[in-house]
């Protein structure tokens, strides 16, 4: 069985990263060598983002969620205007797929990847999970 932090992982947390891999090249001019130091991921990673060959599953479903895409885009400016210690990233990504979860978009596909719960009101991803 596949909690939802597996999904998490494998599509969120990616997502997440392309998005702000996104922001930091189109609304705040940075180069590809100066996004990749700022996120510690390597330049082949950020290109691998940029084309969508990583991340890019997800994104329609990220994108609806106006909390997560704060939480996006404070954390592209920040790394922006500075360095951040590896901590905050961390509590931001954190607080991103806190903000996912809470809007249910992780039920939806984790029930996708686990038959077992389809047309079940697990109650993992969030409290408001409803039967699909």
């Amino acid at each position: 069985m596949k909690p939802p932090c597996m999904i998490v992982v494998q599509y969120v947390l990616p997502t997440l990263r392309a998005l702000v891999v996104d922001d930091l090249v189109k609304e705040h001019g940075m180069r590809k060598i100066d996004v990749s130091k700022k996120m510690e991921l390597t330049p082949a990673a950020i290109t691998q983002y940029e084309k969508g060959d990583r991340g890019k599953a997800f994104v329609g479903t990220i994108i609806k969620s106006k909390k997560a895409m704060k939480v996006v885009s404070d954390l592209a400016d920040a790394l922006a205007k500075g360095d951040v210690p590896a901590e905050d990233v961390i509590n931001k990504l954190c607080e991103a797929c806190g903000a996912i979860r809470a809007d249910g978009m992780v039920c939806g596909l984790h029930k996708e990847e686990e038959p077992g719960l389809k047309g079940t009101t697990c109650g993992v991803c969030d409290s408001s999970c409803k039967p699909s």
